[in-house]
């Protein structure tokens, strides 16, 4: 089974234009194109959103039996597909539903003007599915006839500041980790790359880092260490009702200049105490991006046997404070440092414990 990349992902949410408003102004992410019941997207809307390599599908269901309003009514807005580039969509939906995976839906060849992809869908990780998708990756065409774009819609635009989908981190109950690892591993031919087990206070969760052979699909799955304080995974779990998507990591080659930019457009990232950098030089020596340019944003560094890498999680604008975003700028590095980690889920939890508080303060207002 030869996986690409990260074809796209797909969000389901209540509001499609509502959201792709929000991505575009805040994210630069532009409108590629749009679809519904009258081009064949039976029961749906559906907007397409993209930047440099980055395809982000935003689908709400126009009734309440499509599988997009199910999907909302029970998670709230999130990623409920991860697309899968390939060669051979057809070959691997047979290999993947021969090693154990469920199929959702069969292949299919969607075909419109010249333009012609092929598509199916398998099982993944709680409601999340995968998508096998197989085109021409000079024809700038998403899903021909389904999503009516315009001509030159794809084409790189000036300002441009991210570049592609990194990875994506997912929360998994307790006692899933291994064997999500070895579906993953059976199913699609993914290795486990990295493992580290993180501490945040009292909290403990254990992470590993599953991988495709090409390198272009990255999941990061996560699952909390039941016997230590409740913590922000197991928030999750109990927000989102499940397994799912915690956030997608969107790579940029600047990361100083993305945060700043994202920031005056009204992102919110993540604070990082004065004291992480303080304390740079002696764990990580001399850094590619000035420790000056990294304070006063809260962007962290890390790196691995390989080379650096710049992280900073956005906050949730997510109404159940469940799905977020990661900025991520790799200088080399293939994996995940040991610090970087632990300290951008301190960050998330001192985030959700202002949102505790709050909460907690209006209830008693109340």
């Amino acid at each position: 089974m030869e996986i690409q990349d990260t074809d796209h992902v797909e969000l389901y949410v209540g509001d499609a234009r509502a959201a792709a408003a929000q991505l575009c102004a805040q994210y630069g992410l532009r409108v590629y194109g749009q679809g519904g019941p009258e081009t064949g997207l039976t029961g749906q809307r559906s907007v397409l959103l993209g930047q440099r390599d980055i395809r982000i599908l935003l689908t709400s269901g126009l009734s309440g039996g499509h599988r997009a309003s199910r999907y909302v009514a029970q998670h709230g807005d999130g990623v409920a597909i991860v697309a899968f580039g390939c060669a051979d969509a057809r070959a691997a939906f047979a290999e993947a539903v021969a090693a154990g995976a469920t199929p959702i839906e069969q292949p299919r060849t969607v075909s419109h003007g010249g333009s012609t992809v092929v598509i199916a869908e398998v099982s993944g990780f709680g409601d999340v599915t995968h998508r096998l998708v197989q085109r021409d990756r000079t024809d700038p065409q998403f899903l021909p006839g389904l999503i009516d774009m315009p001509a030159g819609v794809t084409g790189p635009a000036a300002g441009d500041l991210l570049h592609e989908i990194d990875h994506a981190a997912v929360c998994l109950p307790a006692g899933e980790l291994e064997r999500t690892v070895a579906y993953y591993e059976r199913v699609f031919g993914f290795a486990m790359i990295f493992q580290e087990y993180i501490e945040v206070g009292e909290q403990g969760m254990q992470s590993k880092v599953v991988q495709s052979p090409s390198g272009g699909v990255t999941f990061t799955l996560i699952q909390p260490d039941i016997s230590r304080r409740a913590g922000q995974i197991d928030d999750f779990l109990a927000w989102h009702e499940g397994a799912g998507v915690q956030h997608l990591a969107l790579s940029t080659h600047d990361i100083v200049g993305a945060v700043r930019a994202l920031g005056e457009r009204g992102v919110e990232f993540a604070q990082t105490p004065g004291s992480y950098y303080d304390m740079l030089a002696a764990r990580l020596g001399e850094t590619d991006v000035p420790v000056e340019d990294l304070r006063p944003l809260g962007i962290l560094v890390d790196r691995d046997h390989w080379g650096q890498m710049y992280q900073i999680f956005a906050k949730s604008t997510h109404i159940r404070r469940t799905y977020f975003n990661e900025l991520i700028d790799r200088h080399g590095a293939r994996t995940f440092g040991t610090s970087n980690i632990p300290a951008l889920y301190a960050a998330k939890e001192r985030e959700l414990a202002a949102v505790r508080d709050t909460t907690a303060s209006e209830r008693t207002v109340l």
